[in-house]
């Protein structure tokens, strides 16, 4: 595993995350939509559409998985909730707008 290609994937998603759920605070004026979206959505998709059901169990489907995976799920999960607490703060400090 190279360090500079992990480190690049983790940023990408941290901020593509982040992207979504800032636009997808404004516009639905939600503040943890995002967080509640990537954990009922985003992470059942991604397990169960590349499990064989037939061949192995669930456990050892999610032990497949190798550290990068879960170090850019934890990245887009980080970016969905500094998302909502970005805008929570920018609420508090009397932006209408958001």
């Amino acid at each position: 595993m190279q360090f500079i290609p992990v480190l690049v994937l983790m940023v990408l998603f941290f901020v593509m995350m982040f992207g979504i759920g800032f636009i997808l605070n404004m516009l639905m004026k939600t503040t943890w939509f995002p967080c509640y979206l990537f954990v009922i959505v985003i992470l059942p998709v991604v397990v169960y559409s590349l499990w064989d059901r037939s061949q192995m169990s669930l456990l050892s489907h999610l032990e497949s998985f190798r550290v990068v995976d879960y170090l850019t799920g934890v990245a887009g999960l980080a970016g969905a909730v500094i998302s909502g607490w970005s805008i929570q703060k920018l609420r508090r400090s009397g932006f209408k707008m958001f």
